[in-house]
């Protein structure tokens, strides 16, 4: 996973974000990949509100992040996301985030979400509609 997607979305690192050492908070990553998916999803073509709206929603079951190196405030930083693996009901979205100043990466990391129906909340299959703006993206 340390390598740079096709995607990536620039974030630049705000006072609150921090933590009393002087440096990103450690949860705060998982907001930064929420952020990098968000607008993957809507660089791809099928942005969350369409997915609820036919129907369909997520929930995140897992979530990890490898840290790797620091933030500070103010520090430019380049979130890059990409659906690395869809099964039947589920979608993994990876990460890499780095400082693009000087190339350090600084975290890596995924969510796994399950496709669910909107409704009753059971697990569906991954709408075909985002298997097939994932692949027109990535050239799959």
């Amino acid at each position: 996973m340390n390598q740079k997607y096709k995607f990536y979305h620039p974030l630049r690192v705000r006072y609150v974000e921090m933590d009393p050492q002087q440096h990103v908070l450690f949860s705060q990553y998982l907001n930064y990949f929420d952020l990098g998916l968000t607008e993957y999803t809507r660089a791809i073509g099928y942005f969350y509100p369409e997915m609820v709206a036919s129907g369909v929603d997520m929930f995140y079951v897992t979530a990890e992040c490898d840290y790797k190196g620091r933030a500070y405030f103010d520090d430019l930083l380049n979130v890059h996301t990409r659906i690395g693996h869809i099964g039947n009901t589920s979608f993994t979205f990876e990460f890499a985030i780095y400082k693009p100043l000087n190339d350090e990466l600084i975290a890596t990391g995924k969510i796994v979400a399950v496709a669910v129906d909107a409704g009753t909340h059971e697990p569906v299959r991954v709408p075909d509609e985002l298997r097939e703006a994932v692949a027109r993206y990535e050239g799959q």
